[in-house]
């Protein structure tokens, strides 16, 4: 699919419907389900801007890797991303633990039962700042520290089922 005729929610898309973030390849790989995101354009690229936890394994993998992707689901597929949302990849094999199949690319990985995936290189990643975030916030969400790394990746390719 071209990237022109990629037309969707961007507020409803990370937020409400969820997306698995996946890197690695077939030695090495890990998903995550994230509900924070945002579409952009950087560059004069077409990017995808996720957000990973220092704490979490695949911020290992996209940092060790150049591409990732950002993947959507129908709703029937709900609480498997509960599932890779709440388990590590690190200490269990939590896609056993759902009904998707992984599925190799060229230079990453996803699953077979995507509506559509993003395959994003990565152009760039910086450590949220704790001290430009605002009280509310950290009080909230970063009380024990564990800040998020942005990352920014080129949308090279989309594909749809």
């Amino acid at each position: 699919m071209k990237i022109d005729d990629y037309n969707v929610n961007i507020f409803k898309k990370f937020n409400k419907d969820w997306a698995l973030l996946t890197a690695g390849d077939k030695n090495k790989y890990n998903t995550m389900t994230i509900s924070w995101g945002t579409f952009g354009t950087l560059w004069h690229k077409e990017v995808v801007i996720v957000f990973v936890r220092k704490s979490r394994y695949t911020h290992e993998l996209i940092d060790n890797n150049e591409y990732f992707t950002v993947s959507f689901y129908s709703d029937e597929y709900k609480k498997d991303l509960g599932i890779l949302g709440s388990v590590s990849g690190r200490d269990k094999d939590k896609i056993s633990m759902t009904k998707l199949n992984l599925e190799f690319l060229d230079n990453t990985t996803t699953f077979k039962e995507a509506e559509e995936t993003l395959v994003c290189k990565k152009l760039y990643s910086q450590d949220m700042d704790i001290n430009s975030i605002p009280r509310d916030v950290k009080d909230k969400l970063y009380s024990d520290s564990d800040i998020h790394t942005m990352y920014i990746g080129e949308i090279i390719d989309i594909l749809k089922k």
